[in-house]
């Protein structure tokens, strides 16, 4: 995520305070129309183009000096865009490079007709009538080279952005290449519980616990849905609210975040809502055009910062958030039943946003993974630190007072998983819960038992012996 953040953002330092930024998009400009939509749409650049947003400035003079570098980088990720897609780009960008600087030099040499031709209107005599019929002649020879040259830039300009946002930012040096396997343990913190008994995984836990339901809900909400309640809803509200404290005491600011974003948003931070398939939900197009329902609350505090520029003297923000979820994950129905992986789920993040050099903004991630293993510890959790390292997603550094910031995030509590940890890790022989000490005032005991009856009784269909119905007769 942080790996293909800011490039698009752009949440902007200025050292003076805010300053909003000059080169403005406009729907009006015949510059930035379109007659028809292409099929190989980009919803930041579609953002842009209406007039919603700044277009993107992208630095593309390190991936012209350096296309094989870009192209190893691109290699190892392994996704859509490949190396062969390069040559295109680079091609494309210079071309769109040469004609905007044609542009601009018959824009100067326009805005020179036009003062010279006002100067010359305040003392003109009859003398003077044949220097002014030549200006107004290189005018109209301008304006009818600019009116050629304006669509062609255009049709560059989309051809360029629609390709070139989907290039990620650098890889973090310190990120391990390949798949899981190669991933570094760090370290080691807290003992691996021993059992005395055969341990039960989490569900068979909640289910006797009556904490969590996940049995017949799929004409309720679908499969990969639950409830939590009683004690596990408690759980929930606990680690939330542990988590926000502790974070709050610690100078972050809390934030809640729209539920539903535009999908510029989304790929601004990396995603695309509109593809196939796609981790994101979309609201039926035909009732609500372009709402996404968000995976993650990082997409919607990237949004906050969104064409804003933030004074260095309040850097590094740090901001924290807790959200609900949606991602669609598997849609087979046929996983095993449980808490990982599920369509919805409350998360706390952390995110912040650091000036832009890379030692600023690694050191914040940095303070990021050291909160995360406080948190895990004061749980009495047992885990592994590794390595997995995006980047902090980030541009060059343009001129004058307005520089590219970088932003890093980092999940504080993902509640379902941590259900999952603290319900397996913490079973008693006698199928009861002991509640760590730190969530114990969240929930006023120390220990969750079993209920002494059965709050609900399936009466569905597929019962062998069912409850008579109201009214019905009783059978002889």
């Amino acid at each position: 995520m942080a790996a293909s953040m800011a490039r698009r953002l752009w949440p902007l330092l200025a050292r003076r305070g805010l300053r909003p930024q000059g080169n403005g998009v406009s729907s009006q400009n015949p510059r930035r129309s379109f007659a028809a939509e292409k099929p190989n749409r980009n919803l930041l650049y579609e953002h842009a183009r209406e007039g919603y947003s700044a277009l993107p400035q992208l630095d593309m003079e390190p991936l012209c000096a350096c296309p094989e570098e870009v192209a190893r980088a691109l290699d190892l990720r392994k996704g859509e865009l490949r190396p062969a897609d390069l040559p295109a780009i680079i091609a494309v960008w210079q071309e769109l490079r040469q004609l905007r600087e044609q542009i601009r030099s018959l824009e100067a040499d326009k805005e020179a007709v036009t003062e010279a031709v006002r100067a010359l209107l305040v003392s003109m005599g009859p003398e003077q009538d044949p220097q002014y019929q030549g200006l107004r002649a290189r005018g109209r020879e301008i304006r009818k080279k600019l009116a050629s040259l304006y669509p062609r830039e255009t049709q560059l300009e989309e051809r360029f952005y629609v390709r070139a946002l989907r290039l990620p930012n650098q890889t973090h040096p310190d990120a391990p290449i390949g798949d899981e396997s190669q991933a570094r343990v760090l370290h080691v913190v807290g003992e691996k519980p021993a059992f005395s008994f055969q341990p039960r995984g989490h569900l068979e836990i909640g289910e006797k616990l009556d904490i969590i339901r996940q049995k017949r809900l799929s004409h309720v909400s679908g499969h990969r849905s639950y409830y939590l309640r009683g004690a596990g809803a408690l759980l929930q509200h606990g680690l939330v609210n542990f988590t926000l404290n502790k974070l709050v005491r610690r100078g972050f600011t809390p934030m809640t975040v729209p539920d539903l974003l535009r999908g510029a948003v989304f790929e601004g931070c990396g995603m695309t809502p509109n593809a196939t398939p796609s981790q994101i939900y979309n609201i039926d197009p035909s009732r609500f055009e372009d709402l996404n329902l968000a995976g993650t609350a990082e997409v919607g505090l990237a949004g906050y910062f969104m064409d804003h520029t933030v004074a260095v003297r309040d850097l590094p923000g740090r901001m924290v958030c807790s959200s609900t979820c949606y991602r669609a994950e598997t849609d087979t129905g046929k996983e095993p039943r449980g808490l990982y992986r599920v369509h919805h789920f409350t998360k706390v993040e952390m995110f912040g946003v650091t000036g832009p050099g890379l030692e600023q903004s690694s050191q914040l991630l940095e303070d990021f993974l050291s909160l995360q293993v406080e948190i895990l510890t004061e749980l009495g959790l047992h885990f592994r630190c590794g390595e997995e390292l995006g980047a902090p997603g980030g541009g060059g550094c343009g001129a004058g007072e307005l520089q590219f910031a970088h932003t890093v995030n980092a999940t504080a509590c993902a509640v379902p998983r941590l259900l999952i940890a603290l319900l397996e890790s913490n079973q008693q022989k006698d199928g009861s819960h002991l509640v760590p000490p730190a969530l114990q005032p969240y929930l006023g005991t120390d220990r969750i038992t079993a209920p002494t009856h059965v709050p609900l009784q399936y009466i569905g269909p597929n019962q062998p012996r069912k409850p008579r119905d109201p009214g019905q007769a009783a059978s002889s």
